[in-house]
């Protein structure tokens, strides 16, 4: 695994909560309404548990993005992961605000599209972003998707149902 990524762990949880917390502003136009107990220790297990159970079902990669020091900058994870003739999984993440603009994420994208067509063997991997959210419109651009289209009120986000771009990258 590239190491700007590592599988979450459920050690890892104060440490998200920390980081959730400290970034609660800086996230919540980007993310759904989140309840309190999300930004603690034992909301933080809860989410790793459960995404580490999608991961045993061999349908998510939850992963850590991890800054020079190797300190937990952010999360990534490959979802969705869906086999068959589709061969797909869809992509998503999110850095602490004092890890912008640092290359972290694009890094980061580009290392998981990586496992995506080589360790899970798949063909397509697809992201979404706000219509605002051009800093994320720039790192997949970066690591080379292209924009195929508009979903409208496609997620409920920061409580109202909002347009998103679509993205994706093909394997070949």
């Amino acid at each position: 695994m590239p190491q700007r990524l590592r599988l979450v762990h459920l050690h890892d949880a104060a440490e998200l909560a920390d980081l959730q917390a400290r970034n609660r502003a800086f996230l919540a136009p980007g993310d759904p309404i989140r309840d309190d107990v999300y930004f603690t220790v034992s909301g933080q297990r809860a989410e790793v548990e459960a995404a580490l159970a999608r991961h045993e079902r061999g349908k998510a990669l939850p992963l850590v993005i991890l800054d020079v020091d190797g300190v937990i900058a952010g999360r990534l994870t490959l979802s969705g992961i869906v086999r068959g003739p589709f061969q797909s999984c869809s992509v998503g993440y999110w850095l602490a605000e004092d890890q912008t603009r640092k290359g972290l994420a694009t890094e980061a994208v580009q290392a998981a599209i990586s496992l995506a067509f080589s360790d899970l063997a798949l063909h397509r991997v697809q992201a979404e972003t706000l219509l605002a959210n051009v800093a994320s419109q720039r790192v997949l651009a970066k690591a080379g998707f292209e924009q195929y289209g508009l979903a409208p009120s496609y997620l409920k986000i920061a409580g109202a149902w909002q347009d998103h771009l679509m993205f994706q990258k093909l394997s070949s």
